[in-house]
């Protein structure tokens, strides 16, 4: 079973900056796709971005622009960097492995809530 914990979540203030951060349990984490995802207040699941385990970037259009992912394999992590946060970037943001390979399981973070609020 792999485990993954996110952190750097927090209160920020519109227009402010945030990274989250989402580190794995084992290594096996470069070999799937990292994706993170939202839940909104109203209870939407929203798709963010993701990052390929060969480095391909993909960014929903309510982020693109203002956000970068990342992955840093030799630490098990992936990075959301946030810039120009909105009040309704607020949601509680959760990372997954998502597999690449048929059969192989799914893994979610428990996830962290972002809260953007003068």
């Amino acid at each position: 079973q792999v485990e993954l914990v996110e952190s750097g979540g927090g209160l920020v203030q519109p227009g402010g900056s945030l990274s989250l951060s989402c580190t794995a349990s084992d290594s096996i984490f470069s070999a799937y796709e990292l994706v993170w995802y939202r839940q909104t207040p109203e209870n939407q699941r929203e798709w963010v971005a993701g990052i390929t385990p060969g480095g391909m970037k993909k960014y929903a259009d309510f982020v693109k622009g203002r956000s970068t992912i990342s992955r840093h394999n030799d630490q098990n992590t992936a990075v959301l960097k946030m810039n120009s946060l909105k009040s309704e970037d607020t949601a509680v943001y959760y990372c997954k492995m998502e597999a690449v390979v048929t059969g192989w399981q799914d893994y979610w973070g428990k996830g962290i809530p972002v809260t953007v609020a003068s």
